[in-house]
């Protein structure tokens, strides 16, 4: 005899009404979301179904990790190449579990997400029903309570859209970040009207407000004849060409957080490197020089990644102003003269408004410098070893060769570890046209900079390559892909040309050198050679192992995107190079 829970599937797979879970999709389709991420089960059959039916009509589809977490990544990546909101889904029980070091991921770097798990039916909650996520079970709404912006139970089919649209606009708010629906079986599958009653793109619209009065602060701090620096964040990305034209103007020195890279050409020639981890020397000397009498903070949370150390050193004759869309950021500067909540693109456009009226003629023409794609204006902490042609492979030479290898328009993502280190110092890529134009709208490189979960980048990249048609490379090392490499063989089912680059050292190298410079035990981090190509060729990818600079000869860069089929370099990197994190190891023995 079938159980009530049986009966309820039964009756759902023959009936073909429309459904709540075709109307949480049309929602979706409003948003002009192509994919939801995720892993079918038992109670999020209804949903998948939806995703079924919108696929067969042309809409967005369903793509099946294999495993949550990664879900939630390929989710993060989707949102970060364009821009939309990224869709994760879990069922109950481990599935729902599986989906937070994601989650949790997306809000420590603020990634607007909607993630989706389901219950098993409302008159089973507290039943002892399979896998039990209510609040007598693991409490799976307790649960994201404290890593999304937005958690609640959708108790019953009338609550669904006043709780979808609040989740979602939560999502794109001041603070963006994840939010989270658990929705029951029995709701999703319940019946529903064919018509949306919301138009969530309306209300998406965010007003473009800023206070007159700090664009005064700003305009006199700015044309007192101060020597003046730019620290540029992620969160300045919608507004990174107004930035740049306000920059050049007053002639203003650029830096970028970790977080930002790639949003300011390296070869600007305004640009001083990357600070905080994995950064450049010239950037912190930039803050510390004697003329340096204004640092603007722009959309950035200054974060001990961000290199907030220098905060408590600014000098009495330094004004420190920060700039942001997200309010939580000031948490970090309370040393800020002052905080400047609002529009980053509507604050600088009508700063650059106010600096070219007739009262400020000496900023009618930017203080522009040439251009020098082979001359960027920071250090590197080892040329030596970034030019050298030995082997093995050194990293540095490696991060050298990438923006070589691949086109102009590459998008690069490194994993955390080792790989982000060498990344962040030591890859600087020309792309987005920038030999043309020096204003980079949009990040040649994107990172997980705080939580900075290892295997990100895999699944991200793949999050990415579902939202562009360009390329898409991914940077990792050998202990992040033994983590999530499986994700390889979704690039595999789907076609997706995406190159992934695996640091191969045999070793934790993060964990290596940094035991080695704190002086403690050597131990946790030896991995056995692992023939990470013939892994690779077993998930159906091609791959090249490559263990001298000679090596790479061997590729035809246009012919890897041009095959619908992903690729793997196992490159072979010399395991006693020390990767640029000089600043973690400073927190970790103050």
């Amino acid at each position: 005899m079938k159980t009530d829970s049986q009966h309820l599937l039964t009756n759902w797979q023959h009936n073909q009404d429309y459904e709540f879970g075709d109307l949480l999709v049309c929602y979706l389709e409003q948003l002009e979301i192509d994919y939801v991420f995720g892993i079918p089960g038992g109670a999020i059959v209804p949903l998948f179904n939806a995703l079924a039916r919108s696929e067969k009509r042309g809409g967005l589809r369903a793509i099946v990790s294999r495993h949550e977490t990664d879900a939630a990544f390929m989710a993060d990546g989707y949102h970060a190449q364009t821009g939309k909101l990224g869709v994760c889904c879990a069922t109950t029980g481990p599935g729902t579990t599986n989906l937070v070091t994601g989650v949790a991921s997306a809000h420590a770097n603020n990634v607007p997400m909607l993630i989706i798990t389901a219950q098993s039916a409302l008159p089973k909650l507290g039943e002892g029903a399979f896998q039990d996520s209510s609040c007598t079970g693991i409490d799976s709404v307790g649960l994201f309570k404290h890593i999304t912006l937005y958690s609640t139970l959708v108790s019953h089919p009338n609550q669904l859209e006043s709780k979808l649209i609040t989740a979602i606009t939560t999502a794109f708010g001041p603070q963006p970040g994840p939010v989270h629906l658990s929705i029951p079986l029995d709701v999703l599958s319940a019946p529903a009207q064919r018509n949306s009653r919301f138009n969530i793109k309306r209300q998406l619209r965010q007003p473009k407000l800023f206070d007159p009065d700090d664009i005064d602060t700003l305009e006199k701090t700015l044309t007192k004849n101060h020597s003046t620096t730019f620290v540029i964040g992620k969160s300045a990305a919608s507004a990174i060409s107004q930035i740049i034209n306000v920059a050049e103007r007053i002639g203003a020195t650029l830096i970028a957080t970790p977080h930002g890279k790639g949003l300011i050409s390296p070869f600007h020639p305004q640009f001083r490197g990357i600070l905080g981890y994995g950064g450049h020397r010239t950037a912190i000397e930039s803050l510390q020089r004697s003329n340096c009498r204004a640092i603007i903070c722009v959309g950035t949370l200054m974060s001990e990644r961000a290199g907030n150390s220098w905060l408590k050193k600014i000098s009495p004759e330094q004004t420190l102003i920060h700039i942001d869309q997200i309010e939580t950021h000031f948490a970090h500067t309370p040393m800020a003269h002052h905080h400047i909540k609002g529009c980053t693109a509507s604050i600088f456009e009508q700063l650059m408004h106010r600096l070219t009226t007739p009262k400020n003629s000496r900023y009618a023409q930017p203080s522009r410098l040439p251009l020098n794609i082979n001359s960027p204006k920071f250090t590197l902490d080892d040329e030596k070893a970034f030019n050298s042609g030995g082997t093995p492979i050194k990293p540095q030479r490696l991060m050298r060769e990438l923006p070589k290898i691949f086109p102009e328009n590459t998008t690069f993502l490194a994993d955390s570890g080792s790989s982000l280190a060498w990344a962040l110092h030591y890859l600087h890529a020309d792309n987005h046209n920038q030999k043309k134009s020096i204003h980079a709208s949009n990040s040649y490189f994107h990172a997980t900079l705080e939580f900075t979960s290892m295997g990100w980048a895999i699944s991200a990249a793949i999050g990415c390559a579902f939202g562009s048609k360009d390329p898409v490379v991914c940077i990792t090392g050998d202990g992040s892909l033994l983590m999530s490499g499986q994700e390889i063989s979704i690039a595999v089912k789907e076609q997706l040309p995406v190159v992934f680059i695996v640091l191969n050292d045999s070793c934790f190298g993060m964990i290596k050198h940094g035991l080695r410079m704190i002086n403690a035990e050597p131990v946790g981090f030896d991995m056995p050679p692992t023939n990470f190509s013939a892994l690779a060729q077993a998930m159906g990818a091609r791959a090249y192992t490559l263990k001298d600079v000679d090596d790479f000869k061997q590729l035809d860069p246009q012919a890897l995107f041009k095959a619908k089929v992903p690729t793997l370099l196992d490159v072979h990197i010399d395991p006693e190079e020390v990767p640029p994190f000089g600043n973690r190891i400073k927190t970790l023995t103050e």
